[in-house]
């Protein structure tokens, strides 16, 4: 592979989008419910650093976190919003490497392509930055292109995710709905 698919330039603008919304969280806030009834904002941040920032970067270098970060509270330490724009960047680039993309990487007991976790991590960013946006009183936003990818990969992940109790059962939306609001709804979440 010479050059990088079209899924990083998608992640690149969907965590752009996140990115924006972590860093205009007001700190205060954190204890605000979400969308998602088991986390208020502060879970949902910390999810997304573990998951987007630190995983995501550990992951094109062929390791992951450590156990403890499960239960740490990135939210804890001071400039917290910019970190995560910083550890984004970083996992941005090491992943702006084709070879990454050409290998496989380990999930649960088996290995899947790189193209397959950077499509989670793309719903990742998404849904999450989403439910960030909502519970901080913030519009998240997308362009088409980033929008149509999102539907995507929710479309090929949904049955999976809902084995796992990562998504809800779908809910009903308007044909005249954007890609971005039918992803929300296909994962179970009630987009505005």
């Amino acid at each position: 592979m010479n050059e990088l698919p079209e899924l990083h330039e998608r992640l690149s603008t969907v965590a752009a989008e996140t990115v924006r919304v972590v860093r205009g969280i007001d700190p205060s806030a954190l204890d605000a419910a979400t969308p998602s009834a088991e986390w208020d904002l502060r879970a949902v941040v910390n999810h997304l650093t573990l998951w987007t920032a630190h995983s995501f970067a550990l992951r094109a270098e062929g390791a992951s976190v450590p156990a403890d970060w499960y239960e740490r509270d990135f939210t804890a330490e001071p400039g917290w919003g910019e970190a995560y724009a910083v550890q984004v960047d970083k996992a941005l680039a090491a992943w702006s490497d084709p070879s990454v993309w050409e290998r496989e990487m380990p999930m649960g007991d088996s290995a899947v392509p790189a193209t397959a976790i950077a499509g989670m991590i793309l719903l990742e960013f998404a849904l999450h930055g989403w439910e960030a946006a909502e519970g901080s009183g913030q519009t998240y936003t997308l362009p088409e292109p980033a929008a149509a990818a999102v539907l995507g990969q929710v479309e090929q992940w949904a049955e999976m995710f809902r084995q796992y109790d990562g998504f809800a059962e779908a809910v009903p939306i308007g044909d005249d709905a954007g890609a971005f609001a039918r992803a929300l709804a296909l994962s179970g979440r009630r987009p505005r």
